[in-house]
């Protein structure tokens, strides 16, 4: 019992010694971005949770509930073959695609600004349905273009059917930034696995279209844009939320103000404590704490680029080129946006804003990642292993028979 407890703990559980270099190195990473990401989260977050729930550590102490959670499910994937894993991702991706049509159900959605409707209250706990979906949208793709030699036209063209009807789904809610994250996932899959140039081209026109009617059809998306070419022209409407983020990031100057001595998440910067979360960060720990961030995640994609080369199977292959992309595009996104280079969007910048959605499907994102290079490494370190518990069993046996 209390070794399955433990092994529960990614931190105490011994057998990671075993683990191939890649898989050892991402894990560490990670834990470490997620430590990194929870003490900005607690100095952003405390201002805004003092004021609108009278506990400054309110919305800190929600997300050290989901990070728990979501360290149990990492460390269960980690340690759970990726097959078994793969076997049930059209499962779990059905399953969050129907919660994604619920959001659009009026009366069981939970309505957000602009009149978004992104989340379900399920036991009074709210979850993002579209936040869940992606490690298996990514999976799923790794599936089918993996095996898409060997499909026939029709199964080809559901499961082409089943990826656009996530993404309308989500357009729907609207949520453009996700949609167009992980249309382009999708799209960066399809293009690793070899598909022929003209359905890749047919595809990205087809998004495009898509994203110029939803932008044509909300006003908010359209002002976003607007508020990007020119962030000075309306400073106390559009404007305001870029305009403070920007001050944010160049305030921090070089060494930035210090840990939890930011000003602009005292009730100037909207969304402090997740879209905007970053802009925090850089006037804490100014230039040098960004440019390290940067190397950090420059750091994981390139461990990820390196799992998906050393991968023996096309499907881990490209599940590894999936999720690598998912998670650094979106950190990079989310870091543009913060820094006026990009529109304005809605996505969370991963372990570091605040939301159980994100955090935990962040964690099963990097959890499958590990896992991949496990598998895909592990054949050429296990075997040493073995061959060295052998030794030592024959030694104990030498030394007992001469004693």
């Amino acid at each position: 019992m209390k070794l399955k407890l433990i092994r529960l703990i990614p931190f105490l559980d011994e057998t990671v010694s075993s683990w191939a270099l890649e898989a050892r190195l991402l894990r560490w990473l990670s834990l470490i971005w997620l430590f990194v990401g929870l003490a900005v989260l607690f100095s952003a977050s405390y201002p805004v949770a003092d004021v609108k729930h009278g506990d400054g550590l309110f919305l800190f102490k929600r997300q050290l509930i989901t990070v728990f959670l979501g360290l149990i499910i990492f460390n269960i994937i980690v340690n759970l073959p990726f097959h078994k894993i793969i076997g049930v991702s059209h499962w779990l991706l059905m399953l969050f695609l129907g919660l994604i049509i619920l959001t659009l159900v009026p009366g069981l959605g939970t309505r957000g600004v602009y009149g978004t409707s992104r989340w379900l209250s399920i036991g009074g706990f709210p979850i993002q349905p579209s936040e869940f979906i992606k490690p298996f949208l990514v999976l799923q793709s790794a599936r089918v273009f993996g095996h898409w030699e060997r499909l026939s036209w029709g199964i080809r063209i559901a499961w082409l059917g089943v990826f656009g009807f996530v993404l309308v789904g989500i357009l729907a809610q609207p949520n453009l930034s996700t949609t167009a994250l992980c249309g382009m996932t999708v799209w960066l899959i399809a293009l690793a696995s070899g598909l022929p140039y003209k359905y890749l081209g047919g595809s990205a026109g087809a998004g495009m279209v898509l994203a110029l009617m939803s932008v044509t059809v909300n006003k908010y998306q359209r002002l976003r844009i607007t508020s990007f070419f020119n962030p000075w022209d309306d400073p106390q409407g559009t404007d305001y939320q870029l305009i403070q983020s920007l001050l944010a990031v160049g305030s921090g100057n070089t060494w930035g103000s210090g840990f939890g001595l930011s000003q602009q998440k005292l009730s100037w910067l909207p969304i402090a404590d997740s879209d905007f979360i970053f802009a925090v960060f850089a006037e804490e720990f100014g230039f040098v704490g960004s440019m390290t961030l940067l190397v950090m995640l420059a750091v994981f994609a390139t461990l990820g680029l390196i799992v998906a080369f050393k991968a023996k199977s096309t499907i881990y292959r490209l599940s590894a080129i999936g999720i690598t992309t998912l998670l650094t595009g979106q950190s990079f996104i989310n870091i543009g946006v913060a820094s006026g280079v990009l529109p304005t969007t809605g996505l969370p910048l991963p372990f570091f804003s605040y939301g159980g959605s994100s955090i935990i499907a962040t964690l099963i994102s990097t959890a499958l990642l590990i896992r991949v290079a496990r598998e895909s490494n592990e054949a050429d370190v296990l075997p040493l292993q073995r061959q060295s518990t052998k030794l030592r069993r024959e030694r104990r046996f030498l030394h007992r028979n001469k004693s």
